[in-house]
């Protein structure tokens, strides 16, 4: 369970988050099939981006019993907060929270980078130091993933470039362009089962969306994923389709 406190005007107020008993399987959620390649790769970013409470820790999470469960390597989490533990099978994963065992994102991911991890989760992008620290390392042989706060694929690139000044967009974007290697964005909805069923959008940096995304047009990306089907991508609406088929909307 996760839970937030807060006070206001007529006194205290309690949002309380159940979360799964156990870590879900890739499978179970129903991610695109080209996620566990995607997983296999030496180095890169992953970006798993939605609205709060869309699901993205829990994608985070099956990922990372993915990688514990079919790679051999160092994962290390970096979390605000811990919300699945991970016990070590076919790797070593270690997991820290921001506050307890470090004091910001920023500070844990440069600490990360003198600690030879093969993988590093981020709990958020918070901030341009962190996405700089984040692109750094996907450039020197660690595979980052890490979440964003957006409803789309092509959003989360503007997003991170975004974040910079305007001097530094233009280098932001051939560094994204050189390091990304997807960005899977989700939503829920209302299943037919009295549940939620997540949809999903895939952007793999294949060469034209790399290109798009050096040269700043990412209004064109959503077209890169329409006709990416065979490059393993998808969009909501076919998301969506496979979803009414399985009989679950």
């Amino acid at each position: 369970m996760r839970a937030s406190a807060f006070a206001h005007t007529q006194g205290c107020s309690l949002a309380l988050r159940l979360l799964p008993e156990q870590c879900p399987q890739l499978r179970t959620l129903g991610t695109p099939q080209a996620i566990p390649e995607l997983l296999t790769r030496d180095n890169g970013l992953i970006l798993v981006t939605g609205a709060t409470g869309s699901g993205k820790s829990t994608t985070l999470a099956a990922m990372v019993d993915f990688l514990n469960h079919h790679s051999d390597g160092h994962i290390l989490t970096l979390e605000d907060p811990v919300e699945f533990i991970h016990q070590s099978k076919r790797c070593l994963v270690q997991q820290r929270e921001i506050g307890l065992h470090c004091n910001a994102f920023a500070d844990a991911l440069r600490a990360a980078l003198r600690e030879d991890p093969d993988v590093i989760l981020l709990g958020e992008l918070r901030d341009s130091e962190t996405i700089r620290l984040a692109l750094t390392a996907a450039e020197t042989g660690h595979l980052v993933l890490a979440t964003l706060h957006t409803r789309g694929a092509a959003q989360a690139i503007e997003r991170l470039v975004d974040a910079f000044p305007a001097e530094e967009k233009e280098p932001v974007r051939k560094q994204l362009a050189g390091s990304l290697q997807a960005v899977l964005a989700q939503k829920l909805e209302r299943d037919n089962q009295q549940g939620r069923v997540a949809l999903f959008e895939l952007l793999i940096n294949t060469p034209a969306a790399a290109n798009l995304i050096r040269e700043g047009k990412t209004y064109q990306l959503p077209g890169v994923i329409q006709t990416g089907l065979q490059a393993g991508m998808q969009n909501f609406e076919q998301s969506r389709a496979e979803r009414k088929a399985q009989g679950r909307l």
